[in-house]
């Protein structure tokens, strides 16, 4: 495997995202982890590998504040939530656009009050990546609060306090990190907690269309809804502190249910493919992978292929699924796995010497992995199992 790193500060992930995305300008990014929430770009005709110095940098920008949130990309736009376009205001918190050529700054909007809940450095700021669709930027702050804003002129729009409309609640003190999924006109999302862990919206008015109570749920994680269909039925699956659960998409009616113990955090987005579920948490819990069967009634069940193996654990930068191998940071951090998505047996284990430090978001295109640590490192590594 070969790892060829490159060195920016978090404050210009704007970068990194516009290096595999602006070879095709008209591929949009438009949510978390992409339209198809699985990670992967459809770009090709890509760089094999990079020089020495990395790729060549096409643009920097300052502004788009500090914390977890990563990109979203439509049209000639970039989006992103952080802690203030400056240090002078990094005591609230912004929605900001950028212009996708020139990297300048467009509008920033104010959300609200920075997140500090911890009051540790390390773990304030932003956390949810920006949904757009139809000149609309959804995002939830960490507090909880659905904001929904022009993406033309970035102006404030409807919002909802998902702890007082529906009982919402967070399993940890990290704040809510999920990037609401758009599914038609409907606006499906997660307060968690055991009245409405589930909920979906009309995107257009904000009514309710149905609520997914799933009883004694712990609180939201820090996964975004991903879509799966059985036997013709749409069905959202989704992860908080309880585990997993799947919902009929028609309905909101609860599906089925995968209890994990309870751990710090519940943080990668689930992976489909076909009928199967990968599910994967940090903290020495594990991956498992669950297969989805018609049940009795049009109803939809879930069957354990294999249970949680503590050697997949991940704790933050999730993982991406390449043609029957998952990818991802070990939970420990630095370095990187793979794993046969049937069996769950790690075939490769890699720590090679790029000065990555803590853990890793991973995204792909073109057979290659693009790598960023928490320190900023970046590297691209290529997808091969027998690596």
């Amino acid at each position: 495997m070969q790892c060829f790193p490159s060195k920016f500060h978090h404050i210009f992930l704007v970068l990194f995202c516009c290096f595999f995305l602006q070879a095709a300008h008209a591929t949009d990014w438009p949510t978390f982890r992409g339209s198809s929430r699985t990670g992967i770009a459809p770009d090709t005709n890509l760089l094999e590998s990079w020089p020495d110095e990395g790729p060549k940098l096409v643009w920097r920008a300052a502004g788009a504040g500090r914390g977890y949130a990563s990109l979203a990309i439509v049209g000639d736009r970039i989006f992103t939530l952080g802690d203030g376009p400056s240090t002078a205001s990094d005591a609230d918190e912004y929605l900001s656009c950028f212009d996708r050529t020139s990297g300048k700054p467009i509008w920033h909007t104010k959300t609200g009050e920075a997140y500090n809940e911890n009051k540790k450095p390390s773990w304030n700021g932003s956390r949810s990546t920006p949904t757009i669709s139809d000149g609309i930027v959804y995002v939830i702050t960490p507090f909880g609060l659905l904001i929904g804003c022009d993406a033309e002129t970035g102006e404030f729009g409807k919002a909802i306090d998902l702890k007082s409309a529906f009982g919402g609640m967070k399993d940890d003190a990290w704040g809510y990190s999920e990037s609401v999924l758009i599914d038609g006109d409907k606006l499906v999302c997660t307060p968690g907690g055991s009245q409405a862990t589930m909920v979906a919206l009309n995107k257009n008015n904000g009514e309710v269309i149905w609520k997914c109570p799933v009883p004694n749920d712990r609180g939201a994680g820090h996964a975004s809804i991903v879509i799966s269909e059985i036997a013709g039925k749409k069905i959202y699956i989704q992860m908080t502190g309880s585990g997993g659960f799947a919902v009929d998409a028609e309905t909101g009616k609860l599906q089925w249910t995968f209890p994990i113990e309870k751990t710090t955090a519940v943080i990668p987005t689930p992976i489909i493919k076909d009928d199967l579920v990968y599910f994967v948490a940090g903290y020495k819990r594990g991956g498992a992978l669950i297969q989805q069967v018609p049940g009795p009634g049009g109803s939809v069940i879930s069957k354990e292929i294999f249970p949680l193996k503590k050697d997949l654990a991940n704790k933050h930068g999730g993982v991406v699924l390449i043609d029957d191998h998952l990818y991802g940071c070990a939970d420990s951090g630095t370095f990187l796995i793979s794993a046969d998505l049937m069996t769950g047996e790690v075939v490769w284990k890699n720590r090679s010497d790029v000065g990555g430090k803590g853990s890793a978001a991973i995204v792909a295109a073109d057979g290659r992995l693009y790598v960023q640590w928490e320190n900023g490192v970046l590297a691209l590594v290529k997808a091969d199992p027998a690596a």
